[in-house]
């Protein structure tokens, strides 16, 4: 796994899937995620789907947003006014005064300039409250709308979509969309509206001086162009390199303990060592973009204010203009040129969102594979009857799992599920649960087709209790009740002792308030499958499947658990998985797949006698146990 995710990193420059022929189809979902350079077409299909997605999520604030957008442009109105005000001074005002006139004209705009600049603090203070608000709601609702939708997707999509890139898309992707809500889109529109509003007024005051400023323009659109170009391509491969790197630490403390039992440290050290300098080379190519744009703007602006400087003053000396209108262009040029500096930095911050935007809305627009029903069928109160009907199923179009498989496990039955591994088994099991769906055939539950029923009534009526149960930080009591958080203490106190798990409960710290760690750390593998037990006990599904359940328990454990199967598997439809027949016993019925087909069917003491394939586990199970 590091390995591929290693060789993905060092390929990926590479990688180039869009054509120019790419439609809406080609990129839906998560499918732009493993490109790096991609074409034109494609990239206008990604760039809609973000501002798509943006738009969706500043839609229920759009009258704010006009609101705000109005007191940008009263900030920036009053701060234009002033460098006219300060000509209206030097020309108007203070001439007077060196012959003994009156300073009215000079009182009357120091005035005005106050009250101008009253206006531009007041607009100010009001947009950043304002603006930060809408922009936390905003980020409140996209966090939400992800995290229910990576919920809802598919185990099939989590399968792929390693838990490192999930990560990557709540915390990296989300703050650079937090960084552009903060300080990006005040800083384009005051950048905007400012170059506007500048050139407008060195035209109004003196257009031959205008024309001479506006034609620096030429050379910074150049230098725009290219640098948009460049740090379009350049920040989309820092969005990877970034996932990449949490990719690689996330699933490196998550198995830390597989990590370390073999030794891997190294190895695992070297992998992340290359991704972390790909990043790092990425983040480097960047500062050299913004090494050449910033100080370019800088010097274009300053060759301009050097050129202005000389030719106003030939201008002044020969009477074309006024001392003040040349001061008043020499602090407009000093306006017109510094947001073009801060449109450099808004690049950098709207690049990264944009990325962001695109892997994000690709995961919104993921659609799950198993999809809920649009009118899904009332499954009442369910019996827990189970039908396949000629199923197919194959986890790649490469190899059938299931070919045409017909199962019939009447309500309340108990059925155990041997054979050997990659038999089919647990696909079964995941079929019964709806993790996937047949690629042909009906599963169905008390006659309705599995794909008819709401993700609620089907979780209600089937609950899987696997080898690997997860166990969720927090105390016994809350893992417990983790299917039922409504349930009482009394009920999960009770649904314990029926799977045999209240004893040692009591006997942790703090008992049932025992907080169990990070998954389940304080309690013993055992424990923790009992714990599942109680969990499944609680919920009270209708069909209950163990696949593997009690493979981790010892021999103690599980002498426990089988006394309380009974009373757990009561009146309830039940599929059993089992590699060790101790709990197979227990079953009304035995099914005996091989190839994904059923091999044998019949009551353990049936297929016992008939001397077939499960009396030769059945005899070596013995055996083992001799």
């Amino acid at each position: 796994m590091p390995e591929e995710m290693a060789e993905h990193g060092r390929t990926a420059e590479k990688t180039t899937p869009g054509e120019e022929t790419a439609t809406p189809e080609d990129w839906r979902g998560v499918a732009n995620e493993e490109a790096n350079e991609i074409s034109a077409t494609a990239a206008g299909l990604l760039k809609a789907r973000s501002r798509a997605l943006l738009w969706n999520l500043l839609k229920p604030y759009k009258t704010v947003v006009w609101v705000l957008l109005a007191a940008i442009v009263i900030e920036n109105i009053a701060r234009l006014a002033s460098p006219a005000l300060v000509r209206r001074g030097i020309d108007l005002g203070i001439p007077p005064l060196m012959h003994g006139g009156s300073a009215r004209n000079l009182v009357v705009t120091v005035v005005t300039m106050l009250i101008v600049l009253t206006i531009q603090v007041t607009t100010r203070i009001y947009f950043l409250r304002v603006s930060g608000r809408i922009g936390q709601d905003v980020l409140l609702e996209l966090r939400r709308r992800v995290f229910r939708h990576f919920q809802s997707l598919d185990v099939a999509f989590h399968d792929k979509y390693t838990s490192g890139r999930v990560v990557s898309r709540m915390t990296s992707d989300i703050d650079a969309i937090a960084e552009l809500m903060g300080q990006g889109f005040d800083g384009l529109v005051s950048a905007v509206l400012t170059l506007v509003g500048t050139g407008v007024m060195l035209l109004v005051m003196d257009w031959r001086l205008g024309l001479i400023c506006l034609a620096s323009l030429f050379f910074v659109s150049l230098l725009v162009k290219w640098f948009s170009g460049e740090s379009t391509r350049t920040f989309r491969k820092v969005r990877n390199a970034s996932a990449q790197v949490i990719i690689q630490f996330t699933e490196t403390m998550t198995g830390i303990k597989a990590v370390q039992a073999y030794r891997r440290e190294p190895r695992n050290q070297e992998i992340f060592t290359e991704l972390a300098d790909r990043y790092r080379g990425i983040n480097v190519r960047s500062m050299r973009l913004f090494a050449i744009f910033m100080p370019g703007i800088t010097l274009t602006g300053n060759i301009t204010i050097g050129l202005m400087l000389l030719v106003g003053g030939y201008f002044a000396l020969r009477g074309w203009t006024t001392v003040g209108v040349l001061t008043a262009f020499l602090l407009y040029l000093r306006q017109f040129f510094e947001p073009l500096a801060d449109i450099g930095q808004f690049y950098n911050t709207f690049q990264s969102a944009s990325s962001a935007l695109e892997k994000l809305s690709g995961v919104l627009e993921q659609e799950p594979a198993v999809a809920e029903p649009e009118k899904p069928a009332n499954l009442g109160t369910a019996d827990g009857a189970v039908d396949f009907d000629h199923v197919t199923f194959g986890y790649n179009s490469e190899r059938e799992v299931l070919p045409d498989l017909d199962l019939h496990i009447p309500a309340g039955q108990t059925v155990a599920l041997v054979g050997t591994t990659g038999a089919g088994k647990t696909t079964i099991a995941k079929l019964i649960s709806r993790f996937h769906d047949p690629v042909s055939g009906e599963v169905r539950l008390d006659g309705h087709d599995l794909r008819d029923l709401s993700d609620a009534d089907l979780r209600r009526a089937v609950t899987m209790v696997t080898q690997e149960n997860f166990i969720f930080a927090g105390t016994v009591a809350d893992n417990i009740a983790f299917g039922r958080p409504d349930a009482t203490r009394q009920e999960v106190e009770a649904a314990a002792r029926a799977v045999g798990a209240d004893e040692f409960i009591r006997a942790l710290p703090a008992g049932y308030d025992t907080d169990v760690s990070q998954r389940g750390g304080r309690l013993s593998a055992g424990q923790r499958q009992l714990v599942a037990f109680a969990r499944a006990f609680l919920a009270d599904p209708v069909v209950l499947i163990l696949d593997e359940a009690t493979s981790s328990l010892d021999i103690p454990s599980e002498r426990l658990v089988q006394r309380a199967l009974r009373t757990i598997l009561a009146d309830r439809t039940a599929v059993i998985i089992a590699h060790r027949l101790s709990t197979v016993e227990i079953a009304d019925r035995v099914l005996v797949l091989e190839h994904g087909q059923i091999q044998e069917d019949g009551s353990p003491a049936e297929l016992e006698a008939q001397g077939g394939r499960y009396a030769e586990l059945h005899k070596a199970w013995q055996e083992s146990l001799a």
